[in-house]
C-alpha cells in the first residue's frame, strides 16, 4: 500500500508540471532542466537499491540500466545547460520529485525479497508513464530552447523503453 502512495506522489509532481501549464505558468528552460535533472536522478538512486536489494535477476538488471541511462541523460543534460550557460532552477516540480524519490527509496528499504521487488517494478511503471505525460504535454512543449528541446525529444523514446521493460518485468513477477 506504501508503495501505491508513493507511486502517486511522483506522479502528482509530475501531473504537477503540466497542470502549471494549463494554468498559463509554463516552466522556463532552467526550471525544465531542473525538473529533468530531478527526475533522472529519482530513477538512479532507486536503480541503485534495486541492483543491491532486488530479489530476482530481471529486477537487478533492470536497476542497472535505470542507473546507466539515466545517469547518462543527466549527463548529457548537465553538459548542454553548461554549454548553454543555464543552471537548472528550482521549482516546486523538482522539489515534490525529489522528495517522492526519496520516500520511495525509505519504503524500499523497508522491502525485502518478492516484496520488494514488486514494489520497485510497480513504481518503475507507474513513474515511466509520468514522465513520458510530462514530457509531452509540459515539458518538450515549453522547451523554448532548440538544442534542449532536441535532447528531451531524444531522450523520449528511452523513457518508452524503459516504460516497456517495466512492464514486462512487472508480468514476469506476476507468474
Amino acid at each position: 500500500m506504501k508503495s501505491l502512495a508513493l507511486a502517486a506522489g511522483l506522479a502528482f509532481a509530475l501531473g504537477f508540471a503540466a497542470s502549471v501549464h494549463a494554468q498559463g505558468a509554463a516552466p522556463n528552460d532552467a526550471q525544465i532542466a531542473g525538473i529533468v535533472v530531478a527526475a533522472n536522478q529519482v530513477d538512479i538512486d532507486a536503480g541503485r537499491l534495486a541492483e543491491s536489494q532486488g530479489h530476482s535477476n530481471d529486477v537487478k538488471t533492470f536497476g542497472r540500466q535505470m542507473v546507466t541511462d539515466h545517469t547518462a541523460v543527466n549527463k548529457q543534460a548537465t553538459e548542454l545547460v553548461t554549454k548553454l550557460k543555464v543552471k537548472p532552477e528550482d521549482s516546486d516540480t523538482a522539489q515534490a520529485l525529489r522528495k517522492g524519490g526519496a520516500d520511495n527509496v525509505a519504503n524500499l528499504k523497508t522491502l525485502k525479497g518478492a516484496a520488494f521487488d514488486k514494489a520497485y517494478v510497480d513504481h518503475e511503471v507507474a513513474y515511466h508513464q509520468q514522465v513520458i505525460d510530462a514530457l509531452d504535454k509540459t515539458l518538450i512543449p515549453n522547451a523554448k530552447n532548440a538544442e534542449l528541446k532536441g535532447l528531451l525529444e531524444k531522450s523520449r523514446p528511452a523513457f518508452v523503453a524503459h516504460l516497456e521493460h517495466a512492464k514486462k518485468v512487472q508480468g514476469e513477477l506476476k507468474q
